[in-house]
């Protein structure tokens, strides 16, 4: 994508979100999600935190709990954002959102080629403002699903962001099946996803090495079909997969080994 493209995504999957949170109860803002320890609210505190940060604003000075379920530096970041703002009510983050999205998207949309030429630190590694714009798409989809499933909100299934999201999800494939799963040498396995976002990726192991291959080999060992909301829970790390439905054939084992790895955020 370039970057008008980028932009254009970012803001769809920003608008979205609002439309989304705009009619939520009280109740509702503090309904727990499949992120530990985290609210309906406290995703959007998130989301609040990252773009106040990509808009130059100060970090928050409050110094979150050691909470069990925070797991790295940058989890430990998120939650500093996140529980300062705790004790407010959902409308009250929501009001801050509205106002942190509305300059978010000014900023995108009069930014020219250098401010997205810029460097920064990913997540995934060094790389650009515009870079990280991938990101921010799929977190802010991600989230937005998140808070579906906690409210039983059903929608924006697919669409750009959903397919940006997941195909982004798709290129860590080789390593659950290779690294994690351990797919034996010359073997290749199937994964096809059904519903809003179909895909059919196919990964081969070659030389001590997982890769995705264009076309069906001529043996597989097994087949994986789900749905792709249940691929997203999955590879996002919000469910696991006994929660979820899905099928195989042939390797059954092998089959239950990739799935349960299917885990790719950090």
């Amino acid at each position: 994508m370039n970057i008008d493209q980028k932009v254009s995504l970012t803001i769809e999957a920003i608008n979205t979100l609002t439309e989304l949170c705009a009619p939520l109860t009280e109740a509702q803002w503090k309904t727990a999600t499949d992120c530990p320890g985290w609210s309906v609210q406290d995703n959007i505190s998130h989301l609040v935190g990252i773009e106040n940060m990509l808009l130059g604003k100060p970090p928050t000075t409050h110094k979150s709990p050691k909470y069990d379920y925070i797991k790295n530096p940058i989890g430990e970041h998120n939650e500093h954002e996140i529980d300062a703002r705790r004790s407010l009510l959902g409308s009250e983050v929501f009001a801050e959102w509205k106002a942190t999205a509305a300059e978010r998207a000014q900023q995108l949309q009069t930014a020219d080629a250098e401010y997205f030429a810029k460097p920064m630190m990913m997540p995934t590694g060094p790389g650009t403002l515009g870079d990280f714009l991938d990101i921010r798409i799929l977190d802010l989809w991600i989230h937005d699903q998140d808070i579906r499933r906690a409210l039983n909100i059903s929608g924006n299934h697919g669409g750009p962001c959903a397919e940006h999201t997941i195909d982004r999800l798709i290129r860590t494939l080789p390593i659950v099946v290779g690294k994690r799963a351990a797919t034996p040498e010359g073997e290749s396995v199937s994964i096809t996803i059904s519903g809003a976002v179909p895909r059919t990726i196919y990964v081969s192991v070659s030389e001590g090495r997982a890769n995705i291959v264009p076309a069906s080999p001529a043996n597989l060992l097994c087949e994986i079909t789900m749905d792709s909301t249940v691929f997203t829970a999955l590879a996002t790390g919000r469910k696991q997969s006994t929660e979820l439905n899905w099928t195989s054939t042939g390797d059954t084992a092998l089959a239950q080994r990739i799935v349960s790895q299917l885990n790719m955020m950090i």
